[in-house]
């Protein structure tokens, strides 16, 4: 079958040819404000009949019929109540579906085999004007594949339905970019079935208590019949499997970046988007603007196909407002597959010898703070993560005894007296550190954990912070300093600090330094409570997202 596309700006016939492929039984492509409907005549048994065949949807998902206004109701319906004209007169023509009784007109394969029926009126003026020319209310199910993203332009629509329709009608892009909110007005009180363009709260204003279905947050079970469109079927997915990532921003990208492979696909908020660099990216705007999110979910969702990417992650909004909505259609493309990302913070903690970081690293351990320590856990892979040990000799040779202990002093030897060695070393080390510091966040039961590590930002372990502080100090206190607490001489000292990272490397690379000038270490310790726990409170705020 060919597919006509129609330019309503150049082909001056569009809305006469369009209402005749919908009076003779055809299918067409039509825009609205939500998304792009698959739309044939609602009265035509055989008509519907093909709609559920283009698309590979269930008979039994019903679909929606769109009218031309609050006056078309009565024909359709029986047993109007006072409470839908009164949506009608708010919210008509817009993002709004109503549930109630159908006369027998509306036929059962319209309606999945209920006896009730979705309508509502699109607010596009070439589909209104379609609908007014044909002179019946058109079934309309989003212009999509079934079960894939939701077609926001004409062109998304042509990706799944070219050679399978008669014409699409090129509106532009959706202004609002999910379905229609659904609600059922044959129940008291009414209930929301499906958040879409119309948030909650404005329905409340006009209808009082409303009931929100199970199904607008969870899967129906099977046997459970469906009562409007998306509520039973898994939806909106593309090709390759999404999880959901709830919980604050800051947390859920956090929890994302630990889990990114080379084939990871990343919807996220405009705020964390430079923290994915090196994968596909699709932004759903920033983090608190719920109609931005609402516009790109489905082209976020579809952008992946095509593409190399083996797994999505998705930030989740909270569900205030429009977003309830975006939540529904990302946990449907998951198929509800959710996880619930921990209120962490990590904080990166590096510093000289003699600077005053145990201090600090205390003050942490005092508010409930986990502390990992990457040297520890450096000589602890050593013993027994295999994958490093294997890398290491195929580098460095029998560096290993047979029982899997490093000679240590062998490949000092080796690394010390050679500067590209230690950099290979530094490599190997690198490549494998970060994975099992992430294991070990992961299993950190705190809301608060401080890494220390010496080479911070040389392993790349900042990135995993969410903000960095270096521990400075005047060099003729860390010589003191480190004379009195390790017995060394005060020539050693200096040749100790001397080789080491001075201050301004720190300040450049890390956000924040706390420099110890205090009396003793009781008195730094206090200090560095005061201005970490400032520092942390910054966090918890997103103030350091775009540092």
């Amino acid at each position: 079958m060919e597919t006509k596309i129609f330019h309503p700006d150049t082909d001056r016939g569009t809305v006469a040819a369009a209402a005749e492929i919908i009076r003779r039984g055809g299918l067409l492509g039509i825009p609205t404000e939500t998304v792009y409907g698959l739309g044939a005549d609602a009265l035509n048994e055989e008509a519907v009949r093909r709609i559920f065949e283009a698309k590979g949807r269930p008979q039994d998902n019903p679909l929606i019929i769109h009218v031309r206004g609050a006056d078309w109701l009565a024909r359709y319906c029986r047993d109007v109540p006072p409470s839908a004209y009164a949506l009608a007169e708010r919210f008509w023509p817009g993002p709004l579906t109503m549930i109630l009784p159908r006369r027998p007109i509306v036929p059962l394969r319209t309606t999945g085999g209920l006896e009730t029926v979705g309508v509502r009126c699109p607010d596009h003026p070439l589909t209104l004007a379609i609908i007014e020319q044909a002179g019946v209310p058109i079934a309309a199910p989003s212009g999509n594949t079934s079960g894939r993203p939701s077609p926001t332009t004409a062109q998304h629509m042509a990706e799944d339905m070219m050679g399978k329709i008669d014409g699409i009608v090129d509106g532009g892009p959706c202004a609002v970019g999910v379905e229609s909110t659904i609600i059922d007005l044959t129940v008291t009180p009414p209930r929301l079935l499906r958040p879409g363009g119309l948030p909650l709260e404005l329905l409340v204003d006009v209808l009082g208590d409303v009931e929100v279905d199970k199904a607008v947050k969870h899967r129906l079970a099977d046997g459970e019949k469906a009562k409007a469109p998306g509520m039973k079927y898994r939806h909106y997915a593309p090709k390759a499997p999404v999880t959901v990532v709830t919980g604050a921003g800051r947390d859920s990208a956090r929890y994302i970046k630990h889990h990114l492979t080379a084939r990871t696909g990343v919807i996220c908020f405009d705020e964390y988007a430079a923290q994915f660099a090196g994968h596909i990216v699709r932004s759903l705007g920033p983090e608190s603007d719920g109609r931005s999110h609402a516009r790109r979910v489905f082209d976020a969702l579809r952008a992946f196909d095509g593409t190399e990417v083996s797994e999505i992650y998705a930030q989740c909004p909270d569900e205030s407002g429009l977003d309830m909505a975006v939540v529904n259609r990302l946990k449907k493309a998951a198929g509800f597959r959710t996880v619930a990302a921990k209120q962490q913070i990590i904080i990166g903690l590096t510093g000289g010898s003699g600077a005053g970081k145990t201090s600090a690293l205390r003050a942490i351990e005092k508010m409930g703070g986990c502390v990992l320590d990457c040297d520890a856990i450096y000589h602890e892979m050593l013993q027994n993560n295999t994958a490093l040990q294997r890398d290491i000799a195929a580098a460095f040779g029998r560096v290993f005894t047979a029982d899997g202990t490093l000679d240590r002093q062998k490949l000092g030897n080796v690394v010390f007296a050679d500067h590209e060695a230690l950099e290979r070393l530094n490599a190997i080390i690198y490549a494998h550190f970060p994975a099992e510091l992430t294991a070990r966040i992961d299993a950190a039961d705190a809301p608060l954990v401080a890494i220390d590590a010496i080479n911070l930002m040389e392993s790349g372990i900042d990135r995993l912070c969410d903000f960095t502080v270096a521990v400075i100090a005047p060099a003729e206190l860390r010589v003191r300093r480190i004379m009195a607490r390790d017995g060394i001489s005060e020539e050693y000292a200096r040749l100790r600090i001397g080789a080491q990272k001075d201050d301004d490397f720190y300040r450049t690379h890390c956000t924040a330094v706390l420099e110890n000038t205090a009396p003793d270490s009781a008195a730094f310790e206090a200090l560095a409570a005061r201005e970490l726990r400032k520092m942390i409170e910054k966090a918890k705020s997103g103030g350091y997202c775009h540092e």
